[in-house]
């Protein structure tokens, strides 16, 4: 029977190093340390690394760079003992052994011979016979001492945990209410690799008991996964955590989340330059719903977190929806945190001038690029021009850029005035003044207010964009 629920709370993220982050785990680590946080608990992290031949230290490397970025400060895992290391799994073999010992003596676990051949034939059989593929249990019956000399002669073998016969395994989830697997329906299955190596289901549970996990957070794709894991805990008597298995995050089409709908892994938006909050707001909106629909710092998100408002249904990810917290996170961004995030993008702007211009600027930009964009628009030599800007310039007399060539000596740092002197030069306003000369000073047609960039360009460079747009109208 379950014991009763004693311990603080405490989530975990336990990632297999064996890639770099995607939206898919990214979230279920956020929900973990929401939810943990939002109680007083702690975050740990375990990292799965018992596949040898796909983990690699690179990625174990780079995904506990990335959750510290996101603000996923773990209070327990690597660099933060709390006294159930070690926390990478390829260092607690001997901890596993001598579970593995246990469930052998006690008739739990049995050796298993069979070949990768023999049990793809097996599987074939059971699905031309219109049965579900699982194990038949050719080494569930061999006699010990038969068993014990095939061990001891080298033989290749796995190690199987023993299913009971006739038993309904059940648990309630956090998300899904109560679910029930038959046992019979199972089929013993591996704990142990042959190779010696761990399996999921055999470590996952072991560790989730012996690190004090009370609640584990994953995608729905694994609640297929939670009566094996039961068993082996009910087993070997370890206390076991609730589960909650989230909805999986879909495409338009209701796909489960891939490539092909412009998903794109954390690696990958780091590089675009997408900004930790605006990550994190999205995805703690994917399948949970905030009573706040502002942006959220991580304290906030944590605050507003409630289990029960998890939804059942898929989640939908929407790069539009991304982009529009992006543009929230921008907006809100400290100055420090906004020039950091520019980066070498604003190489153009004079150091004095940095901050002002990127306070003229930031509700107009989602990305470093778009800096990069306006640092050469207001302060490169010759900017390039959009076909947009090109026709609003043919369209205007040339006549307007000689009069703003001789505004420019009586308000050199106003705009409203010079525009204004230029206006009453050439009789036009509006659009038909306005348009024009932002197309001529910057290139483009759209963008930051001319009042607040203006006074930012150069004189000379000013006279030198309206020459070469009276130019331009002429040719």
């Amino acid at each position: 029977m379950r014991a009763m629920l004693t311990l603080p709370i405490k989530t975990r993220f336990a990632p297999s190093p064996t890639g770099n982050l995607h939206l898919g785990n990214l979230r279920t680590a956020l929900f973990s340390a929401l939810h943990t946080w939002s109680v007083g608990g702690r975050f740990l992290l375990r990292i799965e690394d018992t596949d040898a031949e796909r983990s690699r230290s690179a990625f174990t490397e780079a995904l506990q760079d990335d959750l510290r970025w996101l603000g996923l400060d773990w209070q327990e895992g690597p660099g933060a003992d709390g006294g159930h290391g070690p926390y990478l799994q390829s260092e607690r073999g001997s901890i596993y052994e001598g579970f593995y010992t246990r469930l052998l003596d006690e008739g739990h676990a049995y050796p298993c011979f069979c070949t990768q051949e023999q049990l793809t034939a097996q599987r074939a059989a059971q699905r031309a016979a219109g049965q579900p593929p699982r194990y038949a249990g050719t080494c569930a019956h061999l006699g010990h001492a038969e068993a014990e000399a095939r061990v001891r002669a080298g033989e290749a073998h796995t190690l199987r945990f023993r299913v009971p016969e006739g038993q309904t395994l059940d648990f309630e989830d956090l998300v899904r209410g109560r679910q029930a697997f038959a046992s019979d329906d199972i089929g013993d299955f591996v704990i142990r690799r042959a190779d010696g190596t761990p399996a999921f289901f055999f470590c996952n549970a072991v560790d989730d008991a012996l690190m004090e996990v009370t609640h584990v957070w994953r995608g729905e794709d694994h609640i297929s996964n939670t009566p094996r894991q039961l068993l082996i805990m009910r087993a070997l008597g370890l206390r076991e955590p609730s589960y909650g298995h989230l909805a999986l995050i879909v495409g338009a089409d209701g796909a489960p989340l891939s490539k092909r709908h412009g998903a794109l892994g954390l690696s990958e938006l780091r590089r675009r330059g997408y900004l930790p909050a605006a990550l994190n707001n999205y995805l703690a909106r994917l399948g949970h719903n905030y009573a706040d629909d502002g942006l959220l710092d991580m304290v906030g998100l944590a605050a507003g977190f409630d289990t029960a408002r998890l939804g059942r249904a898929a989640a939908r990810f929407d790069m539009d929806q991304l982009d529009h917290w992006q543009r929230l996170a921008v907006a809100a961004a400290d100055d420090a945190v906004l020039l950091e995030w520019a980066g070498a993008a604003v190489a153009p702007v004079p150091p004095a001038s940095r901050d002002v211009f990127l306070a003229a600027i930031r509700d107009n930009v989602l990305f470093p690029g778009d800096v990069a964009l306006w640092a050469e628009a207001l302060f490169e030599a010759s900017p390039p021009r959009s076909a947009e800007a090109e026709t609003a310039m043919r369209a205007a007399p040339t006549s307007l850029f000689e009069a703003g060539l001789e505004a420019l000596d009586q308000h050199p740092q106003d705009f409203r005035a010079w525009a204004k002197a230029v206006g009453a030069a050439t009789g036009l306003k509006g659009r038909d003044l306005f348009m024009p000369l932002r197309a001529a000073l910057t290139g483009q047609v759209h963008g930051p207010e001319m009042t607040r960039v203006f006074p930012l360009m150069d004189e000379a460079g000013v006279r030198e964009r309206l020459q070469s747009a009276a130019r331009f109208t002429t040719e």
